[in-house]
């Protein structure tokens, strides 16, 4: 028997489906198996951690046979995720994929390099976002309103917890992927020097936009 697909929250059984779909589309949105030895590097670094760390702001999309084919996951406290990630996550993994000894020589090294300094997260420009997010869904569930239905539930996670705002860091090549976040309310956050890279951000409140001064 099976029931609509439906956004939810994540758990544990999910972890396989988490892996999947982040391999899947992190290639500027598609599959990066064809590219790296060790696809299982991304997971690592932007999906699994958070799951661990955060299950409470982890919600995945199912597809009405309890199988995840979409997640949104992130954390309320940027700085403070980041020294989790580096205290509790990071001795995990680092044995399977060690930091490159020198600059990054293969795909799957610059991935490793990101993994093993995750104070890249922290950027004084990003300050007014506390919250960071992380969303992707497998192709055939793309363009069906579940991304909308993702972010909406983070969304309204984040406000009710007491977050004002929250960033995202995308692939400037994914083009597809900044047309969603640009329908779902997310402006530009000007960012030195930001490489390959371009950063977006919100408010957590439904209507949106830049957050809110606050006055001391």
């Amino acid at each position: 028997m099976t029931s609509p697909p439906a956004v939810r929250p994540y758990h544990p059984g999910d972890h396989d489906d988490l892996h999947e779909i982040c391999v899947r589309t992190a290639r500027d949105g598609g599959d990066s198996r064809p590219f790296h030895t060790d696809p299982g590097v991304f997971p690592a670094t932007f999906a699994t951690p958070y799951a661990e760390l955060e299950p409470e702001l982890a919600f995945v999309l199912d597809d009405g046979r309890g199988r995840a084919v979409g997640y949104i996951l992130g954390t309320a406290d940027t700085p403070a995720f980041v020294d989790a990630f580096r205290a509790r996550w990071l001795p995990r993994v680092a044995k399977r994929y060690p930091a490159p000894l020198g600059p990054a020589a293969t795909p799957d090294e610059e991935i490793a390099a990101l993994l093993h300094r995750p104070e890249r997260m922290v950027l004084p420009e990003l300050a007014p976002y506390p919250a960071h997010l992380h969303i992707d869904l497998l192709p055939a569930w793309q363009g069906r309103g579940f991304g909308r239905a993702l972010m909406r539930t983070f969304l309204r996670a984040l406000h009710t917890g007491g977050t004002a705002a929250v960033h995202l860091c995308m692939s400037t090549a994914n083009t597809p992927a900044r047309a969603f976040y640009d329908r779902v309310g997310f402006h530009e956050i000007q960012v030195p020097d930001p490489g390959p890279v371009t950063y977006l951000g919100r408010a957590t409140r439904e209507s949106g936009g830049p957050p809110a001064a606050t006055v001391s």
